[in-house]
């Protein structure tokens, strides 16, 4: 038996399962006042690619937004000095307003991207917090005496290099900061902390935004005696490339960040979080501690109703895929998260784009269509990030070029960020792809591939993907079905969503050549995207699966 679905039937409250996530780097989305950075009404002006309600956007369902806050720069936004209010880079309150209405006209949600973890050294609060150690903000952030040698207080380090301590002369103390000097870790065990981030939370909410993306969330608590993170045993854990660049990877960060007094705190936002109406939330879990253990963290934060909604990790980010691996995730995920939801994404701005990333053995646009299809038919809620619709590579950043801080600190064993951040290219006549009406971008504007080009060929990858949306929207199995595993046979995946009433089957190919599986169920219908130029072909029980290619079927 079997029906279509739809998402209105989903209720208003638990509205993030069925959507589809877009995430906007506001800095590189469009620039409508033409200083070299994109802005919130740039955005406004290119909503409709994205849903326009006549069927010529890509049809996504919510926005997570890059912070757009005040902000000195020195990490591009999560530095953050003014938590209620716009960067004059990027506009107004106003604007904010704006988009927002303009956005939710289009039925498309507005998640804010809060970074809790540290604020910017210029905020108010830490610049009355550095004086001396006996004013009403000096317990708001984390701050240690030096060891009887004025050495930090102990071994840890920042995650872009050197010391995660820094000395404030004024207070004869050290101030904590897991990432740069200028973003000290607020103190989250001050009942008065918590409080102020609440407001936080609560004036955009007020403000009509319809959730939060938490930057850093497994950040949030420190040991409290301050202990030394243990050393890593030589080869205990395989490196991402670079990444032995940075002496952090040398320890087991299991007194910096990943501690068990962290979902204590996650609880109370989440307490936050439902005084509002259909607010969702989604944490990101960037943990070094292996790949189950990082999974099993992040399904941690989602249980029982009392968390976030969300989390996602960094899981599906590295170089590595295949059938075995994807397997894997998903499995552990699903294992882990009992009556949690999960979250997935390729690709975001803190690391390589996928085009570029994965060993696509030369099929690397057959395999990035692949990956999105099969991240949309996974049971959770999927992030697409910008560009990912017409195929954006990474950028080959030179030292000159180099604005992110990371790339700064490790060039060259970690060029940085930027190259995943390029400005959108929104046309291939005009001067700076469209960006901008010429001033020179904040970053090159250099990709490979324009909206205008893959516009014009039917079998692009944004043609997939706006096809892919449309299916998912009409399927309630594809939304919110159960997820069980049929068949995992050399490089295909084959799997099944189930709801009540309908049920679909999934199978994949990662691997570049032709593979011929037995499918474990009768398919009586065939739903792929009949812009997916690699075909598959089914004969009674038997599917042809080309090179990269993915099927979909009503079983």
């Amino acid at each position: 038996m079997s029906s279509v679905g739809n998402s209105n039937m989903m209720s208003t409250e638990d509205w993030w399962k069925s959507a589809v996530f877009y995430q906007i780097y506001p800095r590189s989305f469009y620039d409508a006042d033409n200083d070299g950075i994109g802005d919130l009404q740039g955005v406004i002006e290119k909503l409709d690619h994205l849903n326009d309600g006549k069927g010529g956007g890509l049809g996504i369902d919510a926005i997570w937004f890059s912070p757009f806050f005040p902000s000195p720069q020195a990490d591009f936004g999560y530095d953050v000095s003014d938590y209620c209010d716009i960067d004059v880079d990027y506009g107004t309150l106003t604007d904010f307003d704006n988009l927002l209405a303009e956005a939710h006209k289009r039925n498309i949600k507005v998640v804010l991207d809060l970074v809790l973890n540290h604020s910017s050294d210029q905020h108010k609060w830490f610049q009355e917090s550095r004086k001396n150690q006996f004013n009403p903000k000096a317990d708001w952030y984390v701050w240690a005496d030096p060891k009887p040698d004025g050495s930090p207080p102990n071994n840890w380090l920042a995650v872009f290099g050197g010391a995660a301590w820094t000395y404030e002369p004024q207070r004869e103390q050290y101030y904590l900061h897991n990432f740069l000097p200028e973003q000290p870790d607020l103190n989250w065990y001050n009942p008065e902390v918590r409080e102020a981030l609440a407001d936080v939370v609560r004036f955009w909410m007020k403000r009509g935004v319809d959730g939060f993306r938490l930057d850093t969330a497994n950040y949030y608590a420190y040991d409290k005696k301050l202990r030394d993170n243990p050393k890593r045993p030589p080869n205990s854990r395989p490196l991402e490339d670079g990444q032995e660049a940075n002496p952090l990877s040398s320890y087991i960060t299991k007194y910096s960040k990943d501690r068990p007094e962290n979902i204590e705190i996650i609880h109370y936002l989440r307490r936050i979080f439902d005084e509002g109406s259909a607010i969702t939330s989604v944490g990101e879990i960037g943990s070094s501690e292996g790949l189950d253990e990082t999974l099993k963290l992040g399904a941690d934060y989602v249980k029982h109703g009392d968390g976030l909604h969300m989390a996602y990790t960094f899981a599906m980010l590295n170089k590595e895929m295949s059938a075995e691996y994807f397997d894997h995730i998903v499995r552990v995920t699903e294992d882990s998260i009992e009556d949690g939801w999960p979250c997935w994404s390729l690709s975001n701005h803190d690391c390589t784009r996928m085009m570029t990333r994965y060993d696509c053995f030369a099929e690397r646009d057959g395999f990035q269509q692949m990956m999105l299809l099969l991240m949309l038919s996974l049971r959770g809620t999927p992030i697409i990030y910008y560009g990912e619709e017409i195929d954006m590579e990474e950028y080959p950043i030179s030292k000159a070029e180099v604005k992110d801080p990371q790339g700064i600190r490790f060039w060259p064993e970690i060029k940085g960020r930027d190259g995943c951040r390029l400005p959108f290219p929104w046309d291939s006549k005009a001067s700076n792809q469209g960006f901008n009406e010429g001033t020179k971008p904040w970053l090159p504007a250099k990709n490979t591939l324009t909206l205008d080009q893959v516009v014009a060929d039917p079998n692009s990858t944004f043609y997939v993907l706006k096809e892919m949306l449309t299916i998912r929207k009409q399927y309630s199995a594809l939304q919110k079905g159960s997820f069980r595993e049929l068949l995992i046979e050399g490089e295909c995946f084959v799997f099944e969503r189930k709801t009540e009433n309908q049920s679909m089957l999934i199978a994949a190919n990662f691997s570049a050549e032709e593979q011929i599986i037995n499918l474990p169920s009768k398919v009586v219908k065939e739903l792929t995207p009949t812009t997916l130029k690699r075909r598959c072909s089914l004969s009674g029980d038997k599917l042809n699966l080309p090179g990269c290619g993915y099927f979909l079927g009503m079983i």
